[in-house]
């Protein structure tokens, strides 16, 4: 049965009205696809020899002296695969997907190179085909302060300069949401060559998080720079309009407001800014939206619309592991002292919202509560016919098809332990089953 959910007039009266409670809906894993973790590729030929070798800056940001390896220890012969922080569907089973921007910071970073690549699952065979990957660059000199391969001729991008995180693809351009500044970065689709770099701007103010290039740091008895976001709470999700004409870049975290001295919220809740940008010249339309976030504490992943009003977004909380195997006490030993227990995919609305208003939450999919009745998971199998999505970051959901939809962990390559106590998190991808949720609509 196709569910609908219905929302009454009165609840739209105003940004300040409480809006109904999202209905979860259950999904069944219809397909699961490993990239095994130590997946990794070479950087191109052309590439300083810097580049030829990461993490080498992955301990307290100091230079490792380990011997290089093949992916068992740091640091890597070639660039890891890493953790994918964004996906758009071709067609064809096959995805466009972003790398995330390196081993987590701008510090430990100047040596992974950002790319992205286009991926198709094998849901049968459980593997990921990478069957293309581009490296970004800045040929052209387009990007405003100096990049980490300054000196070099080809000036390839690294996780020292931008951290990418959302992207959609608008012609021959991939137009991609960036953490650090926060920023917007367009790039040939072909050559990965940076065309264009823009500020981001909310209420006729630059948005600036403390590592945005133009901020620096003060003597002991100055006031400190103005910002307003905090680090690593740029951009997470970009959508696109389903015309394509319009790009819905989302922030991680809320913008802080100087004059109340105090984070955005509505309805008593943190509130993230879903902004509106042309997709044709990349202005900014001036319009925006809020995401109410279920505690303050929570994180967005990935954020697509799959029709005219409605979009599905990734809520998450910092934790990773199975919760039932959570430390009981401070002297248990294999057990994840801070499981995952928040992962889900929202379903918005944004139908008779206005501008300044909260999006209409209004159904989810639990995945840490996913029916496996035909055992179809290769990892994580558990005896009560559930299954499991554990990861710390998960920031991949688009529409595969009509009754489905694809999810994928960012694995934070060789950081994150979910899915296993030992062993690093592979990049999951995973389909679900999906056709209630799909349908579930404000009305």
């Amino acid at each position: 049965m196709k569910l609908r959910i219905l929302i009454t007039s009165l609840l739209l009266a105003s940004p300040t009205m409480l809006l109904a409670d999202a209905v979860k809906i259950d999904s069944t894993l219809a397909g699961h696809a490993i990239l095994h973790a130590e997946t990794l590729i070479s950087a191109p030929k052309d590439a300083p020899s810097a580049l030829q070798v990461s993490g080498k800056f992955t301990t307290d940001s100091k230079r490792s002296t380990n011997a290089v390896t093949d992916g068992n220890d740091l640091p890597f012969k070639g660039q890891p695969m890493q953790g994918f922080s964004g996906i758009k569907a071709i067609g064809d089973g096959r995805y466009y997907v972003l790398t995330d921007n390196g081993f987590g910071s701008k510090a430990n970073s100047p040596d992974a190179m950002l790319f992205f690549n286009i991926i198709k699952p094998d849901f049968e065979k459980g593997i990921v085909a990478i069957e293309k990957t581009t490296f970004l660059n800045d040929a052209n000199k387009v990007i405003p302060f100096n990049i980490t391969m300054e000196g070099s001729d080809t000036r390839y991008l690294t996780g020292a300069d931008l951290d990418l995180e959302g992207f959609q693809i608008v012609g021959d351009n991939i137009v991609i949401g960036e953490e650090f500044g926060p920023f917007i970065i367009v790039a040939d689709l072909q050559s990965g060559t940076v065309s264009e770099f823009h500020e981001t701007v909310v209420d006729g103010e630059v948005v600036k998080s403390p590592d945005h290039y133009t901020l620096k740091l003060p003597n002991p008895d100055a006031d400190k720079p103005a910002y307003n976001l905090k680090r690593s709470r740029g951009y997470e999700g970009f959508a696109s309009s389903m015309d394509g004409k319009l790009l819905y870049p989302l922030l991680e975290g809320p913008l802080y407001d100087a004059g109340e001295k105090a984070y955005e919220t509505i309805n008593g809740k943190t509130a993230l800014r879903i902004l509106e940008m042309t997709a044709k010249d990349r202005q900014w339309t001036g319009r925006s939206w809020f995401y109410p976030l279920e505690d303050a504490n929570h994180a967005i992943g990935d954020f697509n619309m799959i029709d005219e009003t409605r979009g599905m977004i990734i809520e998450r909380d910092g934790g990773q592991g199975d919760e039932d195997l959570v430390c009981k006490d401070d002297k248990t030993k294999d057990c994840f002292k801070n499981p995952a227990r928040f992962k889900r995919i929202y379903m918005i609305d944004f139908k008779d919202v206005e501008p300044g208003q909260a999006v209409q939450k209004v159904a989810y999919i639990d995945l840490l509560d996913i029916k496996d009745p035909n055992k179809v998971a290769r990892l994580g199998q558990r005896e009560d016919g559930r299954f499991t999505f554990p990861f710390v970051t998960i920031e991949n959901v688009d529409r595969a098809d009509e009754t489905h939809i694809i999810v994928g962990n960012d694995n934070n390559f060789p950081f994150s332990k979910g899915r296993d106590l030992v062993k690093r998190d592979n990049n999951e991808m995973i389909l679900l089953e999906a056709e209630d949720f799909l349908n579930a609509k404000a009305k």
